[in-house]
Formats: C-alpha cells, sequence, structure tokens
C-alpha cells in the first residue's frame, strides 16, 4: 500500500494530476536545455524546433488529463496571438480529440446513473468512442431504429475542476499579465462555466430551451435530446451525420454555400446575443457539422453564457461608429465596463485608452458593415498584427490591476471563435448589425 493510500487525506487523484503537470514543467525544462546547448553550437537555430517541443510535451500531458486542462487548451487556441503558432497547431487538436475512456469505465458510469449497462437500455452500443474530448466522449448507439448520440462524461472531471485551476493559475497569471490577487475574480467565471459544463442536467435544459428558441434561424440544424436516455453523467441525443468544418472545406465548397454556412452561424450567434441575451459559448469547430443538405448542425451546447444588461449596453456601445472621437461617451463605457480603476493616474488611464482605440476601430467594422467579406486576409492580418504589438508592448508585459469585467472573458471568446471560423469559411456575411449598434448608441449609459 502507497503513503497516498494508507493516508486519505491526501487526495490520490489530485497528486497524480499534480505529478502530470510537473512532469510536463520537466519536460519543458529538458527541452530549453537541449536548445541551449543546439545554440551554443549553432548560433542560427531558431526558437521553432523548441516551440514545437514544448507544445508536443504540454499538449500530451493536458490531453491525459482531460477535463479542465484540455479545455484551457482549446480555448488557448482560438486565439493565434496568445502563444507561438506551434502551440496553436497542437492545441487545436484539442477541439477533435483526446485520449478516449475504457469501456468498463463507461458501463461503470451506466450502471451509477441509470443501474443498467449500455447494451440493457439502447438496442445496440458502440463500445468504441467515435469521438472524445475534454469533457467526455461520444458513442453512437441505437433504439428503436432511431441513430444516437450518447455523450459520457468522464469520471472525476467535475471534482477536479477547483484543484485543476490552482494549477493553472500561474499559466493564467502570466497571459492575463495581472497580479496574482486580481486573477480571482476572472478564474471564478472560468471556474463556474466550467462546473456548469460537468451538469449534463443542465446542459439537457439548455440544449432543449436554446434549439426551440434557435430553429427558425434558416440553415440551421439541431438535435432532438431524450431526456429518458440522460441522467447525471449521461446525454443522449439524435445522431447528425455531416462533415466538420475542416473536412467540408476539403471539398473546396463554392463561395455561395460558404457564405450560406457563414451567415447562419453569424445569425445563430446574433440572436442568442441580442436577443435571448444567453448564448452558445464555445464556438470552436469541433460544435458545428455540415449536413449533406447544406445545413449547419449545433451539436454542444455545455458551455452557455449569460449577458448581463449592465455589461451588454456597454460593450457594444463600443462598437459605435464615431466613439472613439466621443471621448466622454468613451470614457463612461470604459468606466462601466471596469476597463478603468479608481487608482490610475492620468498618464495611465490615457495609455490604456490609446490602446483600446487601436483595437475598437478595426474590431468594429464588421459591426457596422451593409456587408462583409472574412475572407478579406489584410483584415485579419491587421488585427493579428494589432495582437503582437499589444503583446510586445513593455507597458503591457508589466503586471497589472485586473480590468475590465470578468463577463468580457466568454464574450470576447465568442468573437473570437466566431471571427475565425468565418474566416476559415472566408465567407462574406451581411451582418444586419447596423441598426441595433445605432440603438445602444442612442441609450443614456
Amino acid at each position: 500500500m502507497s503513503k497516498h493510500e494508507e493516508n486519505p487525506k491526501i487526495p490520490v487523484g489530485k497528486v497524480r494530476r499534480a505529478a502530470k503537470v510537473l512532469e510536463a514543467g520537466a519536460k519543458v525544462g529538458g527541452n530549453y536545455l537541449k536548445y541551449y546547448a543546439q545554440k551554443a553550437v549553432d548560433p542560427g537555430t531558431t526558437r521553432d524546433a523548441l516551440d514545437e517541443a514544448n507544445a508536443a510535451d504540454i499538449y500530451r500531458s493536458m490531453s491525459e488529463l482531460k477535463g479542465t486542462a484540455l479545455k484551457v487548451a482549446q480555448m488557448i487556441s482560438m486565439d493565434r496571438n496568445i502563444l507561438p503558432r506551434a502551440f496553436g497547431k497542437h492545441f487545436q487538436m484539442a477541439q477533435y480529440q483526446a485520449p478516449p475512456l475504457s469501456y468498463p469505465l463507461v458501463v461503470k458510469t451506466f450502471r451509477t446513473d441509470f443501474g443498467k449497462t449500455p447494451e440493457e437500455i439502447f438496442d445496440t452500443f458502440a463500445r468504441e468512442a467515435v469521438n472524445a474530448a475534454s469533457i467526455g466522449q461520444v458513442h453512437q448507439a441505437t433504439i428503436n431504429g432511431r441513430k444516437l448520440a450518447v455523450k459520457v462524461q468522464y469520471p472525476g472531471v467535475a471534482s477536479s475542476v477547483e484543484s485543476d485551476l490552482n494549477l493553472l493559475r500561474p499559466i493564467a497569471k502570466r497571459l492575463m499579465n495581472v497580479k496574482g490577487s486580481d486573477l480571482d475574480k476572472y478564474m471564478g467565471e472560468v471556474r463556474l462555466r466550467l462546473l456548469e459544463e460537468t451538469d449534463y442536467p443542465l446542459e439537457l435544459k439548455r440544449s432543449q430551451r436554446l434549439s426551440l428558441a434557435c430553429v427558425h434561424i434558416p440553415g440551421l440544424t439541431f438535435a432532438h435530446y431524450y431526456p429518458e436516455y440522460s441522467a447525471g453523467k449521461v446525454l443522449t441525443m439524435d445522431w447528425i451525420d455531416g462533415q466538420s468544418i475542416s473536412t467540408w472545406l476539403l471539398t473546396d465548397p463554392p463561395q455561395a454555400d460558404r457564405n450560406r454556412i457563414g451567415q447562419a452561424m453569424w445569425d445563430f450567434y446574433s440572436f442568442q446575443i441580442h436577443q435571448l441575451r444567453e448564448v452558445h459559448a464555445d464556438p470552436h469547430p469541433g460544435n458545428f457539422l455540415i449536413t449533406s443538405k447544406g445545413e449547419l448542425a449545433v451539436i454542444d451546447f455545455g458551455c452557455v453564457k449569460d449577458i448581463p444588461d449592465d455589461f451588454y449596453r456597454p460593450y457594444f456601445a463600443l462598437m459605435e461608429p464615431g466613439i472613439v472621437d466621443d471621448r466622454p461617451k468613451l470614457n463612461r463605457v470604459l468606466l462601466g465596463l471596469g476597463v478603468y480603476i479608481e487608482s490610475d493616474t492620468d498618464k495611465e488611464r490615457a495609455y490604456i485608452t490609446e490602446t483600446l482605440v487601436r483595437a475598437i476601430e478595426p474590431l468594429s467594422i464588421p459591426f457596422n458593415a451593409d456587408e462583409f467579406d472574412f475572407g478579406d486576409e489584410d483584415y485579419f492580418q491587421r488585427i493579428y498584427r494589432l495582437g503582437e504589438e499589444v503583446a510586445r508592448d513593455p507597458e503591457m508585459r508589466r503586471s497589472h490591476p485586473a480590468r475590465g469585467s470578468q463577463h468580457g472573458i466568454y464574450v470576447n471568446r465568442i468573437f473570437f471563435g466566431l471571427f475565425n471560423l468565418l474566416h476559415e469559411l472566408r465567407a462574406c456575411i451581411r451582418p444586419g448589425m447596423k441598426e441595433i449598434i445605432a440603438r445602444i448608441g442612442r441609450e443614456e449609459l
């Protein structure tokens, strides 16, 4: 018997997860030693090989941990400016695949939730998962001639959220450039969303509610969900046949089809944000399929964000044309979003304002256009260059007090993901946002 098993106060699972993080850290340290040894021999050696080795080792460890760690990898992969290119390449795999759960553990989950094995519930149940991601994996099943997708949650994911976030806290502190004590409100927001993603009964209710609310939007399709075959760690829905976005794009679809899919995606998010104020907050490619009928299927509502009015109004007021020239109004908006803090000096506030003005102008363009081409490479290169400039700015690299509402974490994530997906599609769409932005701009803030 190990020391950990002798002492029930020490959570063995948490020790193992921490050990995985330490193991990844040791591998990264070894990669740096190799890099500097090679550079001593060949001064022309670049960091590309180092980044590749580090990305592979860190992603491998995150994949084995699943849960929170792999979900963080998904989030990071959406923004090309956070980490070197090699990290984005590896972390994008988190959107599609992770090491699968063994079948005996799947059976154990069913016995716990239903008191039966999968074979006792369904007519057929595939033992091999067809898709394994961060929180759970999907098996194909049939019953009464219907083909079903059965999502099974990994054991211990919910209970590991708190400890995983503590392990990842140093990474978050470095990426966000804020003081450790100021991370709490942001980490609290991430913690809440991740815990909700492990709550399959909540996901079932949201999936039914949001799919019904959005079913009228042209070009979209949704699965039917089955409460009778769903439980604490199991969620069952219709199986939707279709291609992933990346596979569909390999068929070189015509521009009209790209535009139609892009329009459906934009309308899906726009309706939720501006009408429901409750929105699917995980726009990575693994959550969508393209059906044989050319419809966009939304297949996962695990992560949903409620948008409070006191955040919604100032956030979209930033998209109003000319707001950067109306400094009193801009100041009120930024104050409402928590970007300004009481301890700011005039110099600090001026710097923050000018930095944000540089970002607001290009980011607001699609919201105010009658038509916008997300295939415009020059536009995205401008955005990426701006991100790189800000990231390299010595002032921004310094540790700062926390700025901005915690609600911005997931709302920004929605637009990062949506813009990147539309860029991948090279879709030209009609945003239909000018009247909404104008109305918000007329409201008193």
